[in-house]
């Protein structure tokens, strides 16, 4: 997948340069064009002169060296990246690429490129468990930068534990199996519906449930990072989308996501509906406050449109992918989901097992298709099972063509 690439590798300063060495080595070998920019700190561990005989290229240190008076070095670099990588990545160079510092001339690259960005830790335990760093990563990764975790083990400060820089072998697994599914859904349109509904019953009153939308956002943001445009229809939920290729549409009621779904389902190649819709809604809705009364209560309800069984049932040309979020016998229930309602997959949860369910950042969840082929997939972040979902879905898609 790297062949032919044009990979910036930008070195700050760490013991963990010497990787970057071998880490160049090993692109170049693969075919890659690969030109290296240094910090001033990553000048004092290894010389430049390494650096550009592995690359075969010069060696950027300095954004004054202008070395092509009809170029400006660091734009003509950022403009002819496909992919950058930083390795190893300090806590300072984090924290500068998160408040947009550009104060040398890899920080006013990464500041100009367009391309991919690729970050590989590399310090001390506690600096990686720092409030600070932690936070600029997660700033970064809603940005769109991609992390490359770094392992544990012995570290050159003397400490065991997680910090030291991923093995070169690896950083190009993870650089290389991540461009082969960037474009995974380039050119289809995906529609998900996400989070509760809210059904009143007065103007203070409503029932709804317990869902966050935090399944739904992540499936959007992932649909959108593959290359898909994007048609999220939302519920009332506390959640933002990040990547500009969504299309958010937020409802409120069970019938106006029914309404919204329907008005984008026929230009759909794709549709997930993860959203948790109410099952029911009061036959009354009072335009004045319920005045509390002695003795019980009761109110009357009436169904819902059910939703996915109208898209199962007209679906035509459509991927169309339920979730069954049970507490008993899961499998059972969404197996028998998938058949009654025209399914061509359905994600199966149990919501009452720790680490999945409502208003987590994690989940736990299991892929079935409509031949009933399986696949669970472990404890993760939300946005990985997200990820994971897309490839077993694009996957199904492919054998459809077949």
């Amino acid at each position: 997948m790297l062949q032919n690439k044009k990979i910036l590798l930008g070195v700050t300063g760490g013991i963990a340069v010497y990787k970057a060495c071998d880490l160049v080595s090993k692109l170049t070998q693969q075919g890659a064009d690969v030109r290296v920019m240094m910090t001033n700190g990553a000048t004092k561990f290894v010389s430049p002169l390494t650096f550009q005989a592995l690359s075969r290229n010069d060696v950027y240190t300095d954004t004054f060296d202008e070395k092509d008076p009809n170029k400006i070095a660091h734009i003509d670099v950022a403009d002819w990246a496909d992919i950058a990588i930083i390795a190893p990545a300090t806590a300072n160079i984090i924290s500068k690429i998160a408040y947009g510092i550009a104060d040398d001339m890899l920080t006013t690259t990464l500041l100009a490129t367009r391309a991919d960005i690729y970050i590989a830790p590399a310090m001390n335990v506690h600096m990686y468990e720092h409030p600070a760093v932690i936070d600029n990563m997660r700033k970064l990764v809603d940005w769109g930068y991609h992390f490359i975790e770094p392992g544990a083990g012995y570290l050159a400060c003397g400490y065991v534990g997680k910090g030291r820089l991923e093995e070169p072998q690896t950083i190009i697994k993870v650089i290389s199996e991540h461009q082969q599914h960037a474009n995974l859904l380039e050119g289809k349109k995906v529609l998900i519906s996400a989070g509760p509904t809210r059904e009143a019953i007065d103007p203070v009153r409503f029932f709804s449930n317990r869902s966050s939308g935090k399944m739904g956002f992540a499936l959007a943001e992932a649909a959108a990072k593959f290359g898909a445009v994007v048609t999220l229809v939302a519920g009332p939920v506390d959640q933002q989308t990040k990547h500009p290729n969504i299309n958010r549409i937020d409802v409120v009621t069970a019938e106006d996501m029914y309404q919204a779904i329907w008005d984008h389902f026929e230009d759909a190649d794709i549709v997930i509906k993860a959203a948790a819709v109410a099952d029911y809604r009061p036959v009354v809705t009072h335009d004045q406050k319920m005045k509390k009364q002695t003795g019980n209560l009761i109110i009357e309800m009436e169904r819902t449109k059910d939703i996915l069984q109208s898209l199962g049932d007209e679906k035509s040309n459509q991927f169309v992918v339920g979730f069954a979020a049970e507490t008993t016998t899961p499998m059972e229930y969404g197996k028998e989901k998938l058949k009654k309602k025209h399914l061509d997959a359905i994600i199966i949860n149990n919501v009452a097992e720790e680490g999945a369910g409502f208003a987590v950042d994690t989940n736990i969840v299991t892929y079935l298709n409509k031949q009933l082929a399986s696949e669970r997939l472990p404890l993760a972040s939300k946005d990985e099972i997200s990820e994971q979902i897309f490839y077993l879905i694009a996957r199904d898609l492919k054998e459809e063509v077949k």
